[in-house]
């Protein structure tokens, strides 16, 4: 097809074997349209035996489409020129859904024109904030895939302009892991205007600069099914875009699984199926959408409602000091005020390692004893269950922290452990990057990732905090400057004093209003 500036996109295009016309399901994605996301989803081919004409398109500057590649820059005006393109499509009766995860759930959001939008739409694990939902959380940019995704496109480019010199210097750094060292200077030498490299380059919390793409409130409107995973890092970005479309007058399906970005354990398709036949092919599909939202316990594994909480449980944090040593000294007290003090010290030649949660390479949940046992790891943890506790919200941390350096980090992870403490299975990760005036202190607030997980009598739960989550944030130099890799020469010992007097761990409603306030 040709766009109204005269560059040419190609599609690959899958028909059904029946007779048309059809609706036509539409993906625009960056990876080459062969591919067509069948990591996660099943190939277009099993939507086309559905009765529906799928368009696959390659997006400007990638696989055989002409022009430059943009990133999400060139998407607006593109989309809507597909639109219109695939609704007139021999074979096709007009009716238009688009699905498709990660960047390819954004290409669906973008229009630069309300009149030219989809009937219905199916973004999955994506965004509308290119820094909070695409680049960094809590001021810390996301440095393992930050990194490993834009050596990806990096990859791509090298691969279109025929430089397989470069293909191979990035898929040997990936490989052995030495991306982590020197990605930077592979991005700058291989893609220097790539979106990567401009975010990874920049502050993570710069005042004003922020891009926040923002769809026609008529697309809001549409019919949409949204999908998360508690371990993807783009879950706040589908549960702001829910917000969104509920504000819009819209009522959204919402889908939110125990799965990472690339394992959604059997995949969504049956359901995304009955939501493209319901809206476009007019069939009654209400019995198996099921519920508007639904949500997937992460220990259990079991899907259920909303819960109708009164109250949102909080926690008081307590120690005498020995919290950092003794993984069992530290204490989390349902509905109680917390007290004490304890000093944990980062040392940067041995910084605490990132595991599982959302923002690792290797995501999902983990056992992480072997982690809290180290002496720069503080835990907290609660009295054995005297009866069941559902979590279900977004955990917020609140804590006053005096520390000896201008800058540092505080990463934390909840688990649940095992009745008799032989293991701690970690639910949730969250990260904050802290900046303030040496030795003073200062009452900070960190946001965990959010999650639904039922406990079991008699289980515990724990709150861990370190001073860092190498290599899913870059460790930080306790100077003030941006942090951009491991540990090198210039970085400092930080210490942190933790005042746990007011010290609160909190459960925010997952689904409120205002999710995208914090």
């Amino acid at each position: 097809m040709a766009c109204r500036d005269g560059i040419r996109l190609v599609s690959r295009l899958w028909y059904p074997e029946a007779d048309g016309p059809w609706p036509v399901l539409l993906m625009r994605q960056p990876y080459g349209r062969a591919i067509a996301s069948t990591v996660t989803y099943a190939h277009p081919s099993w939507y086309a035996a559905h009765g529906f004409l799928v368009v696959v398109q390659d997006v400007r500057g990638r696989g055989a489409s002409e022009g430059e590649f943009l990133g999400f820059a060139q998407e607006a005006a593109d989309g809507t020129d597909t639109v219109r393109w695939a609704r007139q499509l021999e074979g096709s009766n007009g009716r238009l859904g688009c699905y498709g995860f990660s960047y390819q759930g954004l290409t669906q959001l973008l229009s630069d024109d309300p009149t030219a939008i989809p009937d219905c739409l199916a973004p999955a694990m994506a965004g509308l904030d290119e820094q909070r939902d695409w680049a960094s959380e809590g001021g810390a940019h996301w440095w393992a895939l930050g990194l490993g995704w834009g050596l990806q496109l990096a990859a791509q480019r090298c691969q279109r302009q025929g430089d397989g010199a470069g293909w191979q210097a990035i898929r040997a750094s990936l490989t052995s892991g030495s991306f982590l060292h020197d990605g930077l200077e592979l991005l700058a030498r291989h893609d220097p205007e790539g979106m990567a490299y401009r975010w990874l380059q920049q502050p993570a919390a710069p005042e004003g600069q922020a891009v926040l793409h923002q769809p026609p409130d008529a697309l809001l409107a549409r019919p949409m099914l949204l999908i998360g995973g508690w371990h993807d890092p783009h879950l706040r970005g589908i549960l702001e875009l829910w917000r969104r479309c509920k504000a819009a007058g819209a009522t959204p399906w919402l889908r939110i699984g125990a799965w990472t970005h690339l394992d959604w354990d059997g995949g969504i398709d049956r359901l995304q199926l009955a939501f493209f036949q319901h809206h476009l092919q007019h069939q009654n599909a209400a019995a198996e959408l099921g519920a508007p939202v639904l949500l997937q316990d992460i220990r259990s594994r079991q899907w259920q409602a909303p819960a109708a909480l009164a109250e949102q449980p909080s926690w008081g944090l307590r120690s005498g000091g020995l919290a950092a040593i003794d993984a069992t000294e530290g204490e989390l007290m349902l509905g109680q005020s917390g007290s004490g003090s304890v000093t944990v010290v980062h040392d940067p030649w041995r910084p605490v390692p990132g595991r599982g949660g959302h923002l690792g390479l290797d995501a999902g949940p983990c056992e992480r004893s072997d982690l809290d046992r180290r002496g720069d790891v503080v835990c907290f943890t609660s009295a054995p269950l005297a009866e069941p506790l559902n979590l279900e919200g977004r955990p917020q941390l609140r804590l006053r922290v005096e520390a000896d350096q201008p800058s540092f980090d505080l990463c934390a992870a909840l688990s649940v452990l095992d009745r008799d403490g032989s293991g701690v299975h970690q639910l949730c990760t969250g990260v904050g990057r802290f900046q303030q005036q040496q030795g003073s202190s200062a009452a900070l607030q960190l946001e965990l990732q959010p999650l639904v997980a039922h406990l079991e009598k008699g289980h515990r739960l724990r709150l861990s905090l370190a001073g860092s989550a190498w290599p899913q944030i870059a460790v930080n130099p306790g100077d003030g400057s941006l942090p951009q890799g491991p540990s090198g020469p210039r970085h400092r010992v930080i210490s942190l004093g933790l005042d746990l007097a007011g010290a609160q761990l909190r459960l925010l409603p997952l689904l409120d209003a205002e999710v995208g306030a914090n």
